[in-house]
This record gives C-alpha cells, sequence and structure tokens, in this order.
C-alpha cells in the first residue's frame, strides 16, 4: 500500500468523493475486508457494498489482498491501494488553476494556483516515475516561524527572496546540455490552527505547536 497517491482521473475523483465510497476506502486503508465485514460497518446490505467495491476497483483505488473460505462462500479480501488520496487539478484539466495567468507573490489565490500545479506536476511525475520503475528525486523544506510583528515578516520575506535568488544565479546553467530544469516553489503563509479544547478556533499565538523550526526531506 502507498503512503500517498494521486487521482488524476476525472471519473476516478468523482468515485472516491462518493460518501459512500470514501467510507469504504478509509475502512480499507486501516486494513483488508471482505464485503461481509464492510456491511456492518457502512449499514449496507453486503451486495451494496460488493457493488460499490467493484467500481472503486476498476478505477484502480482498491485491489484484492487475498481470499478466505468462510464455510461455502469464498471471500474476496479488498485493501485500499492508498493510505490517503489527492486529487489532481488534472481530474478538472478544463477548469484547472493556471499560476502564469495571473502573477502575484502577495496573492493568497495565486499561492493557491502555486499548489495546485505542485499536486499536478508531482502527481505526473510520480506515475511517470512508478510506471518507469525508476526513484523520483524530490526535496521538500517545511518549518514554522513566528514573527514578532508585520514589519519582521516583510524583512523576512526580503531576505529569503535575496537568498533563494543568489541561489538560483549561482547554480543555474541555461547552457547545460545534458540539464534537466527543476522547478522551486517558496510559500509562505499563516498557519492555521487546530481547534482549542474548548472548541472555539484558536488564535495567533496560541496552541503548542514549535514555533522557530524546520524539518527537511
Amino acid at each position: 500500500m502507498l503512503d500517498v497517491t494521486v487521482i488524476e482521473d476525472a471519473e476516478a475523483a468523482a468515485v472516491s468523493l462518493d460518501p459512500i465510497r470514501a467510507r469504504l476506502l478509509a475502512e480499507l486503508a486501516a486494513g483488508p475486508a471482505s464485503a461481509a465485514m464492510l456491511a456492518g460497518k457502512v449499514g449496507l446490505p453486503r451486495q451494496k457494498v460488493n457493488y460499490h467495491l467493484k467500481t472503486l476497483e476498476r478505477h484502480g483505488l482498491v485491489e484484492l489482498a487475498g481470499e478466505r473460505r468462510k464455510g461455502n462462500v469464498t471471500e474476496r479480501m479488498m485493501r485500499a491501494t492508498a493510505a490517503s488520496y489527492v486529487i489532481s487539478p488534472k481530474a478538472l484539466a478544463a477548469v484547472q488553476p493556471d499560476p502564469d495567468r495571473f502573477r502575484d507573490q502577495l496573492s493568497a489565490r495565486w499561492l493557491l494556483a502555486l499548489g495546485a500545479r505542485l499536486v499536478r506536476d508531482v502527481g505526473s511525475l510520480l506515475t511517470g516515475a512508478a510506471k518507469a520503475r525508476k526513484p523520483l528525486a524530490t526535496y521538500a523544506l517545511d518549518g514554522e516561524v513566528t514573527f514578532a510583528s508585520a514589519a519582521d515578516r516583510a524583512a523576512f520575506i526580503e531576505e529569503l527572496t535575496a537568498g533563494v535568488g543568489a541561489l538560483v544565479r549561482k547554480y543555474h546553467d541555461g547552457d547545460a546540455e545534458a540539464g534537466r530544469p527543476h522547478r522551486i516553489v517558496v510559500a509562505v503563509h499563516p498557519t492555521l490552527r487546530p481547534e482549542s479544547e474548548a472548541g472555539a478556533p484558536a488564535g495567533p499565538g496560541t496552541g503548542e505547536a514549535p514555533t522557530g523550526t524546520v524539518s527537511t526531506r
């Protein structure tokens, strides 16, 4: 089972968004199960669960994990093909975001368009790498920093832009015939806090997430 997979097909995306099928995917991500085992958990007859499982299987969202005999019946044990799924903008190709249409470094919507393109491109690269049975070389940097003021945030952005720009100018070689272009995306946005124990949204500066930290992979 993959940790995460990207759904690029529009029909597969529609199948995964059905509430019952999404529930079945969640159950099967936890471990293999048969239609009979799932029927009681989702409150549907076994025949209807079988119908949904066959639909999910047809779109590559679940797969056969094995078979087992139960009395005179052979049960098909199914499992999810991934622990989690992400729907690529390719599933809505006609209306997918295009970051080149409107470039604004201070626009949250442009940031969202960049994120959508990241999902689309990396998803396609993963699909190609899997077919070729080759590893995909990527790198990600994730961190959190607390700014004391808007002025500090602006200064950080200025230094970040200058630093990344200097690295690009240092290592970019447009004349390298065997070189392969790589895309760099750097994003800064407020941290979305989980709800507090009292049930109200936690405000800025609350919660116990570490600040000034960076993790890489």
